[in-house]
């Protein structure tokens, strides 16, 4: 077996990603019930703060 050490061996070929599958899109109905959620998320973020600080004012009132 012969190996010839006169010339660098090629380099390997450069990495490349996968191709990515197209995903699927969602549908008006999946939309709707996507922006319902996120509807009620940003209405709980903005009142949820109010009620936690009644319930901890609550629980103090009772302990005084």
């Amino acid at each position: 077996m012969f190996v010839d050490f006169r010339e660098p061996p090629p380099p390997p070929p450069p990495w490349r990603p996968k191709p990515r599958d197209p995903r699927p899109q969602l549908t008006p109905r999946q939309q709707n019930a996507l922006a319902a959620i996120i509807g009620v998320n940003v209405l709980l973020l903005l009142i949820a703060p109010i009620g936690g600080a009644t319930v901890i004012q609550a629980i103090s009132a009772l302990f005084r």
